[in-house]
């Protein structure tokens, strides 16, 4: 096991040093200029499209814009947030931080290109639509074998080793708060989790729409009272932060390289902008745009970065913990103790337990629909669940080192295969937004059809204005 998880961190560091943060930085900056900073510039835009109401036809089964972010955000929001932001400023300092506001910034750009493709290569099934990377990449590609191995990466990070990472933290929240064994805690957590994944997308929807806004609510309501009670010490941080990116003013960590290093991995793992993970949910929203799935995701990513993450930001170097060389939710533990007192501890392992148990529902939905696309088979699919509980359980025994080691190698091979895909993609959902914004100068109500865009390949589940208007004409 030593020198598998040695071999693995060397990749881990070949990867991350000069591949993947490059692509994430250089993309999304990419993104950025050509859609004239749309992630920022139509933020008013995004929070309207949140209130369409579900488009699909009576008694038939699909997910509302609004059900498809909170899919997104559920696997968004979870340890990444909490014990991700804390290994991240206890690996590569306060600077770390300012690193993870970039990635978001940049990803949200990132987010709305993958999400809008997500939507435009969607597909029917007996549920509602699904699609994602897999599909974008054979269909207007037509590389079966690219679109193959995202679907493997998605299914071995989101639907196996990202769950594992969930379930490790909620383990060692639990032991610091209860001492209960992991044993104990993974057997509780895969009953859950088996009595919500065998009940399939539609309830998975409906316990993400309930349990996200409770636990992300919550969770800042307590940063915001922190911050407040400490308002004078603001100013303070936020300058150390700053300072920390660019060396200046080194406290913890290895440095520059460090700080980018530690904010581009957990910024990515806790927003997954440009991981190709989020388009899966976008997929399955019924809406009369495409765009309007890339606005949703786009905000997911602010929300959960720039919100959540610097609720646990702030919480921690708000405090005195963060010198001591805790690591991980131990950190944030020992941090909401000091300014709430001893209550604190077990109230962020109940959190904790709310934001990792809907990341493994969310991370799950994910693996199922590449399993789909990969081989439609019950027995496959009933592997997969099996698969997915043993790594459930195997989460809360293992150390969090070599989980987190795991799922940083399963992220980076994922990440890398989707990012190049939207690198040659990226000029169709150009074309959709400059689509979209043509109609809404117009004070319409968006509406896409496939022939709206010249050169896409594959398009099944989008009308063909040809077609509309012949069909009038008949009759």
């Amino acid at each position: 096991m030593e020198f598998i998880h040695g071999l693995i961190g060397q990749a881990n560091n070949i990867l991350w040093s000069y591949i993947l943060i490059g692509l994430l930085l250089g993309l999304g900056l990419y993104f950025t200029i050509r859609m004239k900073v749309v992630q920022i510039a139509k933020i008013g835009e995004m929070f309207r499209v949140l209130k369409d109401k579900n488009e699909s036809l009576p008694g038939e089964s699909s997910i509302s814009s609004l059900q498809a972010f909170f899919i997104g955000a559920a696997t968004r929001i979870g340890t990444g947030n909490v014990a991700g932001v804390a290994m991240a400023i206890a690996l590569g300092g306060p600077g770390a931080v300012f690193w993870m506001w970039i990635v978001a910034i940049l990803g949200g750009a990132s987010a709305f290109v993958e999400s809008t493709l997500a939507q435009i290569y969607k597909v029917k099934d007996k549920q509602g639509f699904k699609g994602g990377p897999a599909y974008y990449m054979q269909k207007q590609l037509g590389a079966k074998w690219l679109s193959s191995m995202f679907a493997f990466g998605i299914i071995i990070s989101f639907g196996l080793t990202f769950n594992a990472v969930q379930s490790n933290t909620i383990a060692a929240a639990f032991t610091n708060s209860f001492n209960m064994s992991g044993a104990v805690v993974g057997g509780i957590l895969v009953a859950l989790t088996a009595v919500i994944i065998f009940g399939g997308v539609q309830r998975i929807a409906k316990f993400s729409a309930i349990i996200v806004p409770i636990m992300a609510g919550f969770y800042i309501l307590l940063a915001a009272f922190v911050v407040l009670t400490n308002i004078t010490a603001v100013p303070a941080v936020l300058s150390l932060i700053v300072k920390s990116a660019f060396g200046f003013e080194q406290v913890l960590g290895g440095g520059v390289g460090a700080a980018i290093m530690m904010g581009v991995k957990r910024g990515l793992f806790s927003n997954e902008a440009g991981m190709g993970s989020a388009p899966n949910a976008a997929a399955t929203a019924v809406v009369s745009h495409p765009a309007k799935q890339g606005f949703v995701q786009a905000l997911g990513v602010f929300f959960d970065t720039l919100i959540v993450c610097t609720a646990t930001a702030f919480i921690i170097l708000l405090s005195d913990s963060y010198t001591t060389g805790l690591q991980g939710i131990e950190l944030t533990q020992a941090s909401m103790a000091e300014h709430f007192g001893g209550w604190a501890s077990i109230f962020v392992a109940i959190a904790i337990f709310m934001f990792a148990f809907s990341s493994i529902i969310g991370s799950y939905y994910y693996g199922e629909a590449n399993i789909e696309f990969v081989h439609k088979s019950k027995t496959a699919l009933f592997i997969y669940r099996l698969l997915a509980l043993g790594m459930v359980m195997f989460g809360t025994v293992a150390s969090l080192q070599i989980v987190w080691d795991f799922a940083d190698l399963a992220m980076a091979v994922m990440a890398l295969t989707n990012l190049i895909a939207i690198g040659i993609l990226g000029k169709y959902a150009f074309k959709a937004l400059d689509n979209y914004m043509e109609q809404r100068k117009q004070g319409l109500d968006p509406v896409f059809y496939a022939d709206d865009i010249e050169g896409l390949k594959g398009v099944e589940s989008w009308p063909v204005r040809e077609t509309q208007q012949q069909v009038k004409k008949i009759g």
